[in-house]
């Protein structure tokens, strides 16, 4: 039976329009993680995706503070792949392992940034979000560790920070109200079995080297 003319067409929620934006493949795909793409990093050890709020930090630096949510399905834990500098990162070009990277937490245009100051839980080295607009300054930039030319969506990497050499990392220690049950997100000097991160659900931009005609959905 055809539907009725007096209902209009059901709406289409804002990710799935995002999704159908030529030039984008969805998260499921392999290949290499590419500047541009919006995505959730999970910390493998401890099985949390790397988070960011309105939420700022009652000590140290008094920024925004970045943490660790299990969650799957929360919009605060979509960050962004920029260059150091802007077009230092073309879109669609796959990102290089040793490449010097910026990541902008898309809810709130903050830039993940660490400093020489303390984390509130562990004592460890604090990680914000930081700027307005996706500029900060220089301690917002990371370079991707992993092996191989490209960051490849199925490996775990790490991201050590420049300014400090540390690592992003998580080792547990979970905070209270308002907050409860999210995880601290802070810079460690060590590689270790706490800082590998691994892509997950988000939009890639394909690979600018894909020479196919038509989008991948």
């Amino acid at each position: 039976m055809r539907a009725s003319s007096r209902f209009p067409p059901p709406l289409l929620p804002p990710f799935f329009l995002l999704l159908c934006v030529p030039g984008l493949v969805k998260g499921g795909e392999v290949g290499a993680v590419t500047c541009g793409s919006v995505l959730k990093l999970l910390n493998t050890r401890h099985n949390v995706r790397l988070h960011s709020h309105e939420v700022k930090y009652g000590s140290g630096s008094g920024q925004q503070s970045v943490t660790g949510v299990e969650a799957s399905d929360d919009a605060n834990s979509y960050w962004r792949i920029r260059g150091k500098i802007d077009g230092a990162c073309p879109r669609g070009a796959p990102v290089k392992c040793g490449q010097a990277v910026r990541l902008t937490h898309v809810n709130t245009g903050k830039n993940l940034h660490t400093h020489h100051f303390p984390s509130p839980l562990s004592n460890n080295q604090e990680v914000s979000a930081f700027g307005d607009d996706g500029e900060g300054d220089d301690l917002d930039v990371w370079t991707v560790q992993c092996s191989g030319s490209y960051w490849d969506r199925n490996d775990a990497v790490r991201f050590k920070h420049i300014g400090t050499d540390a690592f992003l990392s998580i080792t547990g220690e979970q905070y209270g109200h308002p907050i409860r049950g999210q995880r601290e997100v802070h810079g460690m000097h060590s590689p270790n079995q706490h800082n590998y991160w691994k892509a997950m659900e988000g939009v890639f931009i394909k690979p600018s080297w894909d020479s196919t005609k038509h989008d991948e959905l």
